[in-house]
């Protein structure tokens, strides 16, 4: 399996456009028969932020998808429609792996956060370790999380992403960051990372 985060910036004037481009073109991908996951978000800071999530079965499938006619088509329209290239992240796994076996309840506001973040190099060893601890803590927060992967990036071995689902926001601030095992990982994190956390936090809602 092989995910990948995407994150594109339109232009104003465009805005609505892409974003209609963007769901004809999640819903050609679901028909992939590599794609395993697809979900497209809007940032809550700035309307005209998208990110797109997807799950592959292998690289093979995104070579594949990359010459689709709906995947031209929106690089095509992104020429006109965006603000600047894409960013592209291509995501490694790391344990434990991830788990989309959970999901939403009808009544969840559903809280979703894309966390890329650059760190130290002394402390990628450290961090990765915590993190498998946290996450396996975290998991079993069965009232309030959903999903919560950590993943490597390729090619930018010191860049880290975190991607989760919570059942509503609360549960974040009010619940897991006071357990043990998060106020670790965030004395460590405040260490490791490089600049302030919040520059890194993407709060979206799913479109």
């Amino acid at each position: 399996m092989k995910s990948t985060i995407v994150k594109f910036t339109a232009k104003p004037e465009y805005r609505e456009a892409f974003s209609t481009t963007l769901k004809e073109v999640q819903a050609a991908t679901r028909k992939e028969a590599g794609n395993k996951e697809i979900s497209v978000f809007v940032s809550k800071a700035d309307a005209n932020v998208f990110f797109v999530y997807e799950r592959w079965a292998n690289k093979a499938a995104i070579t594949s998808h990359d010459n689709e006619p709906h995947t031209k088509k929106l690089m095509q329209v992104g020429q006109t429609a965006l603000k600047s290239a894409p960013d592209f992240y291509f995501l490694g796994d790391t344990p434990p792996l991830p788990d989309h076996s959970k999901s939403a309840n009808p009544e969840d506001e559903v809280f979703v956060i894309f966390f890329i973040f650059k760190l130290k190099t002394e402390f990628r060893p450290a961090l990765l370790k915590q993190f498998e601890d946290h996450i396996t803590h975290t998991r079993k927060e069965e009232a309030g999380n959903i999903i919560f992967d950590l993943y490597t990036v390729d090619d930018q071995e010191y860049t880290l992403a975190v991607y989760e689902h919570w059942r509503k926001e609360s549960d974040v601030w009010d619940i897991h960051f006071n357990q043990t095992y998060a106020v670790k990982t965030g004395k460590l994190m405040e260490e490791a990372v490089i600049g302030d956390l919040k520059q890194y936090m993407n709060f979206v809602t799913e479109i």
